[in-house]
């Protein structure tokens, strides 16, 4: 799978391959499919559009994207599963990623109790782009150093790390529907973000990452984060945020804080669709093309 090409990249889709499908099926209990109902541990069932997860369908929706980077969907909790049962769901990920055609590339997932390196290493040769890590992984300072072993594999392979939201602990009652990516994801990507920038870097010096769904916005926070912690905010050329679930204002707040070269494209299918956030062409650019290629490839700024 190569990474790039000559047109936007893509960072962060989910398209479930035949063979997951078909192990989520064939689970008693969460996560699993009954027919299309997707039925996890914390969240209410959600009907899944089978439709949704057909490559061709999907390559046709932009065929101006040269690289569309699909990961496990990890609100479905697999890589917190013992591993016993983990390993044949991310055997089923992984070996479907790696069929899929162009324009697809695929991000790696592991199980938080035993990442087993040696099958990630054998991943990376066989061109996934990185590891797709649950933001509890980054959820505090502690759970960062407890994951620094894995993090530094990564880090000296010099392979990128996508942080994505993961399973919820449990909803209130009678919440709606968007409840769990508006709240839950959104506070679960807040936490990965300031637990980072408190110990991240002076664990892992050349780590280079990306949260997805711009963090939540949580460096829209960073006045708090000076006036509460007496310190100021400085921007991190290797730590970028992807666009998806996010329009023209939260783009722009991004943008803001950040700059525009740790900002790439992300859109979330088939969940969202990429927002057009009126920055012009040159920002079109650094965001769907030169930006994705730092990420993945580590050019200098």
């Amino acid at each position: 799978m190569a990474v790039l090409g000559s047109g936007r990249v893509d960072v962060h889709q989910h398209l479930w391959p035949a063979a997951l499908v078909d192990a989520l099926r064939e689970r008693t209990r969460p996560p699993m499919l009954r027919s299309w109902t997707l039925h996890c541990a914390s969240e209410s069932p959600y009907d899944v559009v089978a439709a949704d997860h057909d490559p061709a369908a999907r390559a046709a929706l932009e065929p101006d994207v040269s690289r569309a980077l699909v990961s496990l969907s990890t609100p479905l909790g697999i890589e917190y599963l013992p591993p016993d049962e983990a390993r044949p769901l991310l055997d089923a990920w992984h070996g479907g990623a790696r069929e899929l055609p162009e324009p697809f590339g695929a991000w790696a997932a592991a199980s938080v109790l035993d990442p087993d390196v040696e099958r990630l290493d054998d991943l990376r040769r066989a061109g996934f782009v990185g590891l797709q890590v649950p933001a509890g992984v980054f959820g505090s300072p502690a759970a960062i150093e407890a994951a620094a072993p894995l993090l530094a594999w990564c880090e000296q392979r010099q392979w990128p790390v996508l942080v994505h939201p993961g399973p919820v602990a449990g909803q209130p009652r009678g919440v709606p529907s968007w409840w769990a990516p508006v709240v839950d994801y959104v506070a679960q990507l807040h936490a990965a973000w300031w637990a980072w920038h408190a110990v991240g870097r002076s664990l892992l010096p050349d780590l280079r990452l990306c949260f997805v769904a711009g963090a939540g916005l949580a460096p829209a926070h960073h006045e708090r984060f000076a006036v509460r912690s007496g310190n100021r905010f400085v921007v991190d050329p290797n730590v970028f945020v992807e666009t998806s679930s996010l329009g023209r204002q939260g783009i722009d707040a991004l943008v803001r804080t950040l700059g525009i070269d740790v900002v790439v494209l992300g859109s979330d299918r088939p969940y969202a669709e990429p927002a057009d956030p009126c920055l012009g062409d040159a920002a079109a650019h650094a965001v769907g093309v030169v930006n994705p290629t730092r990420l993945l490839e580590g050019a200098a700024p």
